[in-house]
């Protein structure tokens, strides 16, 4: 009954469809794959970087999305964010549950933390990471409850990662954590360690060995292995300008509430003095420093965090008692939420108005009854859908390939509005520009006698130059 609580909540939040910009080029990228069975080598998409290298780093996430499509439309893709999006809460739930013996303090857990868990779920290949470190901290736990098979589930998962989403990194360095948590005996304060037994230790280390040797196997060798590094080190710009990887807005509600949760976890440990293993300290820490960091990273603070919260919710909630159970009434209660899922399962109709509402559908549908000439100028967000509808563009999420190439520096200097930036536009010969209707470049284009605006509606507009560049330089 708990858990049909929680995926009814994480029905309530994901039926409404919004979905990352960046899930239709994957969708597009997997589709690729599927009908012509290789792997892009270069950028088959944009304008201004195309043919140049770029991999399709998540290439197994995108083909299971363009599966997905390939079924049921944008429908089926909103379904699959709700199967997964509640697989995933129950893995959570499961996990707090194991750490702590209670199942209901699990539940309180998890429900408290979904609201962070729920923010960061969007359809995309990091959802098969957070999915997959859940696992891979579940299956850590069983092994550590005497469950000795249970790390052999990790090789297999691994596999999968390294070719899905390159958090498998994180996965790898939670199994060297758990391992040397387990190395020698520490009591510091509250913090201790156990030593792993001989046959213990060499389990650990040969599976994790293992798991290593999974990561050159993808279908651009050791190539997709770098990817995490480079996107950590060698992308500055993207970094400081894209908004998941900016620093946690504490000023918003998200903000707020990770705040309190995290102030509420030091003053318990204050007043209670709880003894933890060293561990999953050290992974409290981590997940909470990178989500300070970048609000992204909130993927790592829920699963890390949602053991200890349930472990201390063990002081004042007992544990479950099948002699109380009152079966008519957790049937009546699974029954009701059950029942309201199926009858607000989101229709293909309902799906259609949440895509005009977040992308620029209609925009596209002028495009295809009238002229509009190109090269087209568009908006960061619209990028991803103009790619999944077949148009060449100057920009979408795949901000690596456009940052190496100097194109994600243009973009942010023309989308801001800074000095210089029509003359930016006229280098690339853009003759015609998508954005959002409300945008500065907007107020910028409506006040230049060079641009007039031929299409609008709720969310976007679209600009042509008055006079296209190349009839102005033969007069």
């Amino acid at each position: 009954m708990l858990a049909v609580a929680l995926v009814g909540r994480v029905f309530y939040e994901t039926r409404m469809f919004s979905v990352d910009p960046d899930l239709w080029w994957h969708v597009k990228t997997g589709e690729a794959i599927l009908q012509t069975h290789h792997w892009p080598t270069a950028d088959p998409y944009s304008f201004t970087m195309f043919g140049q290298p770029w991999m399709a780093a998540e290439w197994l996430g995108d083909t299971v999305f363009a599966l997905v499509a390939r079924m049921g439309g944008i429908r089926a893709l909103d379904l699959f964010l709700i199967g997964l999006s509640a697989t995933i809460m129950i893995a959570l739930y499961i996990l707090a549950t194991l750490r702590s013996g209670n199942s209901k303090a699990g539940f309180a857990a998890a429900g408290i933390l979904s609201s962070l868990a729920i923010a960061s779920f969007n359809l995309r290949p990091q959802m098969f990471g957070y999915l997959f470190l859940v696992l891979t901290l579940i299956a850590l736990e069983r092994f550590r409850k005497g469950h000795a098979g249970a790390l052999w589930f990790l090789p297999p998962l691994f596999l999968i990662w390294i070719n899905t989403h390159g958090s498998w990194i994180v996965g790898l360095g939670v199994v060297f954590i758990f391992w040397l948590g387990g190395v020698f005996k520490i009591r510091l304060g509250e913090l201790e360690s156990e030593p792993w037994s001989d046959s213990q230790r060499r389990r650990i280390g040969f599976v994790f060995l293992l798991c290593l040797m999974t990561v050159p196997l993808t279908p651009y060798g050791t190539k997709l292995a770098m990817y995490p590094f480079e996107v950590a080190s060698q992308l500055p710009l993207s970094v400081s300008s894209i908004m998941e990887w900016l620093p946690m807005p504490f000023n918003l509600s998200g903000g707020k509430l990770f705040l309190g949760i995290v102030i509420l976890l030091f003053f318990a440990q204050a007043a209670l003095r709880l003894r933890w293993r060293l561990d999953e300290f050290l992974l409290f820490l981590f997940g909470t420093m990178t989500a300070c960091l970048h609000t992204r990273f909130l993927l790592l603070f829920v699963p890390f965090t949602a053991p200890m919260m349930a472990v201390i919710f063990v002081r004042w909630i007992p544990r479950y008692d099948r002699a109380k159970n009152i079966y008519l009434l957790n049937a009546a209660i699974m029954a009701g939420v059950i029942g309201s899922m199926v009858y607000y399962l989101p229709t293909a109709a309902y799906v259609e108005q949440k895509m005009k509402e977040q992308f620029p559908v209609e925009a596209v549908e002028y495009m295809q009854q009238h002229p509009v000439p190109g090269p087209m100028f568009d908006s960061y967000g619209f990028g991803g859908y103009l790619v999944w509808t077949g148009h060449r563009v100057f920009i979408d999420g795949r901000s690596e390939l456009y940052e190496r190439g100097g194109v994600l520096a243009d973009y942010l200097q023309i989308a801001n509005v800074k000095p210089g930036a029509l003359a930016v536009l006229r280098s690339y010969g853009i003759e015609s520009v998508l954005i959002e209707n409300k945008a500065h470049l907007g107020t910028l284009l409506s006040a230049s006698p060079e641009w007039k605006r031929v299409y609008t509606d709720n969310l976007s507009a679209i600009y042509v130059r008055s006079q296209p560049l190349g009839a102005r330089g033969s007069d």
